[in-house]
């Protein structure tokens, strides 16, 4: 029996089926960025574009968890996950864009603004793309 145990395990091994555990972040480990004010021709507006450091390059593409505030941001369904209540948030208060993270969810569902969650998504960054924040959970689901 022992022997056919440690053959399963090596032919896990041996095939690369090992699965990554998602790490828990904070809003403090997305500060390392900055921000150029840089004019957009195409609208014709002065627009902060982020330059992303090496700790915040290390989690793009990797399933994290975080914690905060749901902020609608249309009717269709559209969130962010926010370090801050929608009254201190980047677009209504004075917080940064590093504060805020889009949510593209694997199920749609409906939250209450300012509701506290957490989810886990697999991050993407985005320099240039002015449709879409910086941060982004693609695959975003509903952990609590």
């Amino acid at each position: 029996m022992l022997k056919i145990m440690v053959l399963i395990f090596m032919l896990g091994i041996g095939t690369g089926q090992t699965q990554e555990v998602p790490r828990t972040i904070t809003w403090s480990d997305l500060k390392d960025v900055r921000f150029k004010k840089k004019f957009n021709e195409e609208v014709g507006m002065i627009f902060l574009y982020p330059t992303f450091g090496l700790k915040v390059k290390e989690l793009s593409g990797k399933e994290l968890i975080i914690r905060g505030y749901t902020i609608p941001i249309n009717t269709e369904g559209t969130y962010v996950i926010s370090q801050y209540p929608m009254a201190q948030c980047f677009f209504c208060g004075g917080a940064g864009p590093e504060s805020m993270i889009e949510l593209r969810l694997k199920n749609k569902k409906r939250f209450k603004t300012d509701e506290i969650h957490t989810f886990k998504g697999k991050l993407r960054l985005n320099p240039d793309n002015i449709e879409e924040l910086n941060y982004i959970f693609e695959e975003a689901e509903l952990v609590d």
